[in-house]
């Protein structure tokens, strides 16, 4: 299906140079002069590379539908990501390089939405958040609480983020796979 590259908006999937790609930033953009384009940044779900580019509003451009079907994550080796659907038991694997940073905050056993294009998955659909404990941080120094002090804490996937100087090992906190950002106490 074409659609104007006016509408495009972030999440789409498209045909670019005759792969697939992933609509990461879409803004919409009119000088002065000219015509309006749709500023993009896009993401090669084959190579996971990014690249910015301009469409000009009127230019056609071949969206693509996908099916989002929930997942269970099971596990990772050092290429890919492995799920499975729960519902026919079916498994998939994904490449990491498709995923990005996120991955480092996945948990086995934790369900997110895969996406598929032709019983083929493409990309999957990270978690808003997601609940970790937090497996070794310094403790706190009495009397050092200056309002947005913060220290490296090591979470039961890896991970390392920054979090509150109130958080202990052992705690449960939430943080936004996508930007890697502590967001609160579980």
């Amino acid at each position: 299906m074409k659609i104007n590259a006016g509408n495009l908006k972030k999440g789409d999937f498209i045909i670019y140079q005759q792969e697939i790609w992933q609509v990461q930033k879409a803004d919409f953009y009119s000088p002065g002069k000219g015509a309006a384009l749709m500023k993009t940044r896009i993401k090669n779900l084959a190579s996971g590379k990014n690249i910015d580019y301009a469409f000009k509003s009127t230019e056609l451009v071949e969206i693509i539908e996908v099916q989002s079907v929930e997942m269970q994550f099971l596990y990772r080796d050092n290429e890919n990501l492995y799920f499975m659907n729960e519902r026919n038991f079916e498994q998939y694997s994904l490449p990491i390089k498709s995923v990005g940073d996120s991955v480092r905050f996945f948990k086995e056993g934790e369900k997110m939405y895969v996406y598929l294009y032709n019983e083929k998955p493409l990309a999957i659909r990270p978690p808003l958040s997601v609940t970790l404990k937090v497996t070794e941080t310094e403790m706190a120094v009495k009397g050092d609480t200056v309002s947005s002090a913060r220290k490296p804490a090591k979470l039961e996937t890896g991970a390392v983020v920054m979090v509150p100087l109130f958080i202990k090992t052992g705690d449960l906190i939430t943080i936004n796979p996508e930007t890697g950002d502590y967001t609160g106490r579980a």
